[in-house]
């Protein structure tokens, strides 16, 4: 993780998977972030607690660098940048 101002970052996908249940949230992901060219920011947007630990796990996992979460109204915003 790093120290960059998540309010202030340029997202270039964002992804709602708001009321989606895990793993749905994860899926989402894996989807949008094939939207993404290197070195750009996927956001997801979520409200399933589950997603704030599978996220970081998955995108380390595949190569990719989780930039942090921050909370919203109601849900989560996530953001990864995809570095492969």
């Amino acid at each position: 993780m790093t120290d960059l101002d998540l309010n202030a970052i340029e997202v270039s996908v964002t992804v709602d998977a708001r009321g989606s249940a895990c793993p749905g949230p994860l899926l989402e992901a894996k989807k949008g972030i094939g939207k993404v060219r290197v070195g750009e920011i996927l956001e997801i947007y979520s409200n399933d607690p589950g997603t704030l630990k599978d996220i970081p796990v998955w995108a380390k996992k595949v190569g990719h660098e989780y930039l942090g979460s921050l909370k919203a109204d109601g849900y989560d915003k996530i953001f990864v940048r995809r570095n492969k």
